[in-house]
């Protein structure tokens, strides 16, 4: 029954995230086809966006990819797949302005990025570690359940739970950014910035079921441990 349990739980994440990121790839390749009334490419648009605040150290280059699109703090660098990074479309605009927010945040030291920055490292660990200890800890792998072994990778698992929800006001907080100055400068118009808004709503909400399904399997696994507790 805990077996089952699990894997309805993450049945039912795996369909949700499906539907979602497939209306995200709808969406992007939808407004892909809606060319922006200025021209702008999305690097054109990146390079405007960090010049009209003040930010002159970050660099906009292509990467290879769809929808491989991210900021890297590391080396102050808005990474644009090629169909934004070319594209002179409604997509690459919301895409180009949503990664230069992330840029903003860094420039801005935003608490949020800034917390999730730091633990990127421990969170590496713990997600690579946390599968193995809990499947350890149910029994799987040592032939009876172990509440103390579980524990830790309970523990373990709450700090990608905790990264998962943390990136969810970074994401949103970006997307915020990004509609405000495509607004304020004219980037877009009204009909063209209503579609960049939707893009963007589509993107966040990968982020939400990636916190959703997170927090879903952490309860489930304390609710093991609580239950394998009562059992000794």
């Amino acid at each position: 029954m805990d077996l089952m349990g699990y894997y309805l739980i993450a049945g039912i994440m795996f369909v949700v995230g499906l539907i979602v990121s497939n209306r995200l790839k709808s969406k992007f390749n939808e407004y892909s086809q809606i060319g922006l009334q200025n021209g702008m490419s999305g690097k054109e648009i990146a390079q405007k966006m960090l010049t009209d605040n003040g930010i002159y150290d970050v660099r906009v280059i292509s990467t290879p990819g769809h929808l491989s699109d991210h900021y890297n703090p590391q080396d102050k660098t808005v990474n644009l797949s090629p169909e934004v990074y070319e594209g002179r479309s409604i997509s690459a605009a919301a895409v180009a302005a949503h990664e230069c927010g992330h840029a903003l945040q860094h420039a801005t030291a935003y608490s949020m990025l800034t917390f999730r920055s730091a633990i990127v490292p421990i969170v590496n660990v713990s997600s690579q570690l946390s599968q193995w200890i809990i499947l350890a800890g149910l029994g799987f792998l040592f032939g009876s359940a172990n509440p103390t072994i579980l524990l830790v990778g309970i523990a373990l698992f709450a700090i990608t739970t905790l990264f998962t929800i943390i990136t969810l006001p970074v994401e949103y907080d970006a997307s915020n950014r990004a509609l405000i100055w495509l607004e304020r400068n004219n980037i877009t118009t009204r009909a063209e910035h209503d579609k960049a808004a939707d893009a963007l709503k589509w993107a966040a909400r990968t982020y939400v079921v990636a916190a959703i399904s997170s927090v879903a399997t952490l309860l489930y696994y304390i609710l093991l441990f609580v239950n394998s507790r009562d059992r000794h």
